[in-house]
């Protein structure tokens, strides 16, 4: 039994059993037992608590060293990230439900099936080199809904495209100093699955990139050219003007953060201008695996315009509310380093 205890607490317990011995003996046949029991857990429970304390302090040196440890890692990850060559990472967070109802008579459609599924994917690939640097990025977003009345036989019952959200961009730029270069941007928008390219948001410019941090990239261009591509009879007009956009990306332990804000400023004025923020926060908590969220905010007059002269022919753009668009996802992510 005394083999678990520590050899500098051996010869206090010895003492304790030599002392309850000696007084054991001086007692009564029924009552040697009684005492020697008491006095056993006593003196166990005495080592036990020192024990205990001896165990905490030396957890608390360990977490130390473990924290030192950590330290020096990540001191180490920061000079392999500083290296010159490729950085590639992509996260993705999925989220979806269905439900079934059968003769559930409470609801207004007592047989139906109910669903919805979204995706949203951010990718990177930089190239960063001692003189110049080269980033590309790439955000999806797709969600589906459904929900088929199974009475009702003109009912679909297939998914609906809800979210659908798509863009891409390629930054380069030549470095004048440790925080700064000269640039040119390359960035697209549109949806993916309905109506692609109709609109389609393509910004074309040159100008400069700050780089304060290592995870912030600021891009400030004034001569850039916003096209815009649809089809047939819609308000949609190519205009020249300003881009600024801004890009943090960082990971705190198993906390992964990034957020893009990209406007454009059109020198014809603010019904021509636009602005998209996307943001993506993801919580690792099993190897690639985690929770994540995901939402995105956008306003731009002219889609607020052609969507309005769907229903009102003689909507303007001095008649029409420019509402912001959003959308959120919160599902199950998956982060590929």
């Amino acid at each position: 039994m005394f083999l678990y205890i520590k050899r500098k607490n051996r010869t206090s317990v010895f003492s304790l059993f030599l002392v309850i011995f000696t007084a054991s003996n001086q007692i009564n046949s029924p009552m040697k037992k009684i005492v020697f029991a008491l006095c056993f857990v006593i003196g166990l429970s005495s080592i036990h608590a020192q024990t205990k304390e001896e165990l905490n302090a030396l957890q608390k040196e360990k977490n130390d060293s473990i924290a030192v440890l950590k330290g020096k890692a990540d001191d180490i990850q920061a000079q392999i990230d500083a290296l010159p060559g490729w950085r590639l990472k992509a996260t993705g967070t999925i989220g979806g439900s269905v439900s079934g109802f059968n003769n559930w008579y409470s609801k207004e459609s007592p047989n139906s099936s109910v669903g919805n599924f979204g995706v949203n994917l951010n990718a990177f690939a930089d190239l960063i080199e001692e003189k110049y640097f080269w980033k590309n990025a790439t955000n999806i977003n797709i969600g589906c809904v459904k929900f088929d009345d199974k009475d009702d036989p003109s009912d679909s019952d297939a998914y609906e495209v809800a979210t659908d959200v798509f863009s891409l961009s390629s930054l380069y730029g030549y470095k004048v100093s440790k925080t700064f270069a000269v640039s040119a941007l390359m960035e697209y928008r549109s949806t993916l699955v309905q109506n692609f390219n109709d609109p389609g948001f393509l910004d074309l410019g040159v100008g400069g990139t700050w780089t304060p941090l290592p995870e912030l990239t600021v891009v400030i261009h004034p001569a850039n050219y916003n096209f815009v591509f649809s089809k047939g009879d819609s308000q949609y007009d190519s205009t020249f003007g300003a881009k600024v956009v801004a890009d943090y990306t960082r990971s705190f332990g198993g906390l992964n953060l990034k957020s893009n804000l990209s406007v454009f400023m059109s020198y014809e004025g603010s019904n021509y201008s636009n602005y998209t923020w996307t943001n993506s926060f993801s919580y690792t908590l099993w190897k690639s695996l985690g929770v994540g969220f995901d939402f995105g905010l956008r306003k731009n007059k002219q889609e607020a315009l052609n969507y309005a002269l769907d229903t009102d022919p003689d909507a303007t753009f001095d008649t029409i509310d420019n509402d912001l668009q959003s959308y959120w996802l919160v599902g199950l992510n998956i982060t590929l380093d």
